[in-house]
C-alpha cells in the first residue's frame, strides 16, 4: 500500500463510536437542562460527594459550541479509501518506529506481563495521538458538560462520562482546570475517557501514580493492559481478506453487537479467504465492508479485531490501526 504523507490529529477514543448527526435540534429548544441536573447532582451525592462540592464542580464547566460541530463531522463517516490516507502515512510510521525504539524496554515489558503483541500498543498510541504530538486542546470538563447535557444523542453517556471526570480528579489529584483532550473528553496519550482511565489505567512506573498525560510508561502499559481486559489473544490472526461479498439471508455485516457467527457460517466456495491459513472454523467472527473508490472489500474479523472495536467501535478504526501496527511490526523488524 502507498503510503501519503499527510497528517490529521485523530479524534477516537476509547470504547466510542458515533455516526454524523446534524448539530440542528441537539440542543433543547427551550435550554431548560434543570431536569438533567438534578439528576446528575443526585447520582454523584451517591457516589459520595458533597453537594456543595457537585455544584462547584458544575459551575466551573461551560457549553462549547465547538465540541458540538466536532462530534457531527466524525472521521468514521467517510468510506474506507478516504479514511486510511489520514493515518497510513509515512510520517506516521517514522515516528512510530522511533518511539518504539526509544521505549523498547517499556513496550517489551507491557507486552509480556499484558499478554498482547508489541505492535499493537504503538499503533495506538500513534493513531490516536501520534505519540503524544496531538493530544487535543478541548478542555474535558467543557467537552463532558457540553455533550452530557446538550447533545441528545449520547447525553446519558457523557454526562456519566462528567461524572467519573470528578470521580477521577479526585482520585488521581488532577488539576480539572488544566486537563486538556478531545472533543469527547478523551485524555493523554492513549485517549481515554474517565470511566475507562479510572478502569484502566495502571501505575507502570511505579511511581505511585497513574499518569497518562505525562508518562509514557504508564500510558504504554495503559493501553497493554486495556487489550488485555478486553481479551486480546498474542500471535492470534485479526483479520482477513475474504474473495467475496459473503452476506446471505443468514450473514449479514456487523452491526456493532458481540460477534454471533462462527467462521463456517461465513465462509463459503464463493465467499472464502483470500489467504490460505489454517483457522479455527468455530471461533466467532464479524463481516466488515471496506468502501473503496469503485468496490468494496469484505473482510473476516476476528476476535483480535473485535477487541480494537471496544478501543473505537468503528470498523474503519479498527482496520487503520490493524494495518499500522502490520506496518510498523515489518518496518521494526527489518531494522
Amino acid at each position: 500500500m502507498k503510503l501519503i504523507r499527510r497528517f490529521v490529529a485523530p479524534l477516537s477514543f476509547a470504547l466510542i463510536s458515533f455516526s454524523a448527526v446534524s448539530a440542528a435540534n441537539v440542543i433543547p429548544a427551550d435550554g431548560d437542562i434543570s431536569e438533567l441536573k438534578a439528576a446528575f447532582f443526585k447520582a454523584q451525592q451517591q457516589q459520595g460527594f458533597e453537594q456543595a462540592d457537585i455544584q462547584q464542580f458544575f459551575d466551573n464547566a461551560q457549553y462549547e459550541q465547538k465540541v458540538i460541530d466536532a462530534i457531527t463531522t466524525p472521521w468514521e463517516a467517510k468510506p474506507w479509501h478516504q479514511y486510511y490516507p489520514i493515518f497510513l502515512t509515512d510520517k506516521r510510521l517514522e515516528k512510530g518506529l522511533a518511539f518504539w525504539r526509544e521505549h523498547q524496554q517499556v513496550i517489551t515489558k507491557a507486552a509480556d506481563e499484558f499478554n498482547v503483541d508489541p505492535q499493537i500498543i504503538v499503533a495506538i498510541i500513534g493513531i490516536e495521538t501520534f505519540y503524544g504530538g496531538y493530544m487535543g486542546n478541548y478542555p474535558v470538563k467543557d467537552a463532558l458538560f457540553t455533550l452530557g447535557f446538550y447533545y441528545t444523542p449520547r447525553a446519558d453517556f457523557f454526562r456519566r462520562e462528567f461524572g467519573h471526570l470528578q470521580k477521577l480528579v479526585e482520585e488521581e489529584q488532577l488539576d480539572i482546570n488544566q486537563l486538556k483532550g478531545s472533543y469527547a473528553g478523551a485524555m493523554g496519550f492513549g485517549q481515554f475517557i474517565p470511566s475507562s482511565y479510572r478502569a484502566y489505567a495502571v501505575d507502570f512506573d511505579k511511581d505511585g501514580k497513574r499518569d497518562l498525560l505525562n508518562s509514557t510508561t504508564d500510558a504504554i502499559g495503559s493501553v497493554a493492559n486495556y487489550f488485555h481486559q478486553h481479551g486480546w489473544q498474542r500471535g492470534a490472526p485479526v483479520t482477513l481478506a475474504l474473495t467475496a461479498d459473503p452476506r446471505t439471508d443468514d450473514v449479514t455485516l456487523w452491526d456493532n453487537k458481540k460477534p454471533r457467527y462462527q467462521v463456517k457460517d461465513i465462509l463459503s466456495p464463493d465467499a472464502s479467504l483470500k489467504q490460505s491459513i489454517d483457522i479455527d472454523v468455530t471461533q466467532k467472527a464479524i463481516v466488515v465492508e471496506l468502501e473503496q473508490a469503485d468496490h468494496s472489500e469484505f473482510w473476516l474479523g476476528l476476535n483480535n479485531f473485535y477487541v480494537i472495536t471496544r478501543y473505537n467501535r468503528s470498523p474503519l478504526y479498527a482496520m487503520a490501526v490493524y494495518q499500522f501496527s502490520e506496518q510498523l511490526k515489518a518496518a521494526f523488524e527489518a531494522q
